[in-house]
């Protein structure tokens, strides 16, 4: 489901410390690093700098291979001084088998490792929970790109609403809490027409564009790619990787 998730951090040595303490008891380590980017696969940390602020109020879910997994994850984080935002163990009220252990990363987002029957396969990022001020604005945007990018519609509840990709899901949620600032999500496309697709629908919607179609080359990697902005000013991003 996700190409990739892009967080902008107030201080990147320092979230750097964070996820390299606790992503690897979940079995993910850094797949590049730069002097301004560390990136673990779909995960990636970025350097806030100029008009690019750091994300704020983000909830984002690692794929644990197991309880014991989570366990670990969530004591590497506390042995590394880092704020505990919810102990290991079962949350029936998302799922029966539900097993799930919660930090906070330097910038406030919590950071959990999940484990249950229904994992995300073949990424790292299992589900996202992003805050919205406007609950039908954020779906209505997110329906309209739904057919380019895989998704859809998953379970609702007062105060929120879900979409499902292919082993992951997102979910959109207003209860009252501040709304995720300045993140970045990018969904998987199978060729560049899908790309081209996805920009037509979104801006025909009325939806600022942030990015028109078009080659983007980075190390060892080439794609084209398109970016638009949801209603909080999400970067969302539809991408064809030429390789990986």
């Amino acid at each position: 489901m996700f190409d990739r998730v892009a967080v902008r951090v107030t201080d990147r040595s320092a979230s750097g410390r964070f996820y390299r303490a606790v992503l690897p008891a979940l079995g993910i380590e850094p797949s590049r690093a730069t002097a301004e980017t560390i990136e673990f696969d779909d995960f990636s940390i970025l350097a806030a700098a100029g008009g690019r602020p750091p994300t704020r109020h983000l909830h984002v879910a690692f794929v644990a291979p197991s309880r014991e997994h989570v366990d670990a994850f969530w004591q590497a984080g506390i042995d590394g001084g880092y704020d505990d935002d919810g102990r290991p163990g079962e949350r029936r009220e998302y799922k029966p088998d539900y097993y799930g252990g919660f930090l906070l990363d330097p910038d406030g987002n919590s950071v959990e490792a999940v484990h249950h029957d229904d994992l995300r396969r073949g990424g790292h990022v299992d589900h996202l929970w992003i805050r919205v001020r406007d609950l039908d604005a954020s779906e209505a945007f997110y329906a309209g790109i739904a057919r380019h990018t895989g998704l859809r519609a998953g379970r609702r509840w007062d105060s929120g609403r879900q979409f499902r990709g292919a082993w992951a899901t997102f979910c959109l949620v207003n209860d009252g809490r501040p709304h995720t600032d300045h993140l970045r999500i990018a969904f998987p496309a199978p060729d560049r027409q899908t790309v081209d697709d996805f920009h037509r629908a979104a801006t025909a919607a009325g939806d600022p564009g942030d990015g028109t179609p078009g080659e983007r080359r980075s190390p060892g990697d080439g794609c084209y790619a398109a970016w638009v902005l949801d209603p909080d000013g999400t970067t969302v991003e539809s991408v064809f990787r030429e390789r990986r």
